[in-house]
């Protein structure tokens, strides 16, 4: 795999953050909110690395 999803990445971010700072927000306060976010994905993803492997998930149909 190349680095082409970072360039891409980078490319998304900015395009996100750019989106809240023209609606009003200030850049510091959009950085702080992305970084916290990032966090708790990170957070999430060593709790439960892959959430669609969760045996709680009921696999039946709900319409019987």
């Amino acid at each position: 795999m190349t680095d082409d999803w970072r360039e891409d990445l980078r490319l998304e971010l900015e395009q996100l953050i750019d989106k809240y700072v023209v609606e009003g927000a200030l850049p510091r306060d959009v950085f702080d909110a992305v970084g916290h976010e990032l966090e708790r994905l990170r957070q999430a993803q060593a709790h439960d690395p892959d959430p669609a492997d969760d045996d709680t998930v009921i696999s039946e149909p709900a319409n019987d």
